[in-house]
């Protein structure tokens, strides 16, 4: 690396991105992914390759709106820079929101003390064409305000084991709920979730688990009893990757980092 004498400096950034195209977060062999967009245009303004982490690894056909990365540089360069010069070079589905200069001891991982997630819901009886990469779709008519009740069951510290990927790599399947949400906006149903950390295919998992309480196919006390066999097996389906969105990663406000702003229906063009 050129300049290798030079101090590192490490530098924060936002990223909005479409997740339709793409195989996941994580750079793979084979397939897009959104990290190597990133590096790949970073590693530009940065004149050397940068290798990025990210606070949420989200997977094939997810998408975000407030994700956050970290990248070390020996180049001397101001947000402008990184902002301007990232964006020419990635593709429209991508796009760095913000950018910021922080101390070593951040980490856009690590030092994540909560992420928030929402899940986007078409609930009509005929499949959406526009924006449907965005969309989860149940034909079935649903109840949010029944959602809502049984959802409240979710917060708190549990083992989600129930609602845990085969694949997840989690040491530990106990997580904290700060709160969730399920509200409807005419057609749309819209499921929030805060957590301190999530598990693999967690929030699709809780939606796979409401969605037939919304329909009046199972009752609320379902939640528990996912909740208590600790089996993935008891559980519901895994909802559609399209619908969700990483929304938000919480940080201690000594590093001063800008808040994501929800993502609404009317970002998605609805």
């Amino acid at each position: 690396m050129s300049g290798g004498d030079l101090p590192m400096q490490r530098w924060a950034l936002g990223v909005e991105y479409d997740g339709s195209d793409f195989v996941g977060w994580q750079r793979q062999k084979d397939g897009r992914s959104v990290q190597a967009e990133l590096e790949r245009a970073l590693g530009f303004v940065a004149g050397h390759p940068v290798e990025l982490q990210c606070a949420g690894r989200t997977d094939a056909g997810v998408h975000a709106t407030g994700q956050v990365i970290h990248l070390d540089t020996s180049a001397t360069r101001v947000a402008r820079n990184w902002l301007l010069g990232g964006n020419a070079s990635l593709p429209a589905s991508i796009s760095l929101q913000w950018a910021q200069a922080v101390p070593t001891a951040f980490h856009a991982r690590f030092s994540a003390r909560g992420r928030k997630y929402r899940y986007l819901i078409a609930n009509q009886p005929m499949r959406p064409a526009i924006q449907a990469a965005g969309l989860a779709w149940w034909r079935y008519s649903l109840n949010a305000e029944r959602m809502h009740e049984a959802a409240q069951l979710f917060v708190g510290t549990h083992d989600f084991s129930s609602l845990r990927a085969a694949a997840c790599q989690a040491k530990s399947a106990i997580k904290t709920v700060h709160a969730i949400s399920v509200t409807r906006q005419g057609r749309y149903v819209i499921l929030d979730v805060h957590a301190n950390a999530f598990l693999h295919h967690m929030v699709r998992n809780i939606a796979g688990v409401l969605l037939p309480i919304g329909q009046g196919r199972r009752d609320a006390g379902w939640v528990l009893e996912v909740l208590e066999a600790r089996d993935r097996r008891a559980s519901g389906i895994t909802a559609p990757a399209g619908g969700l969105y990483l929304v938000g990663v919480d940080y201690d406000p000594v590093f001063g980092l800008p808040d994501s702003p929800p993502c609404t229906i009317a970002q998605i063009g609805l």
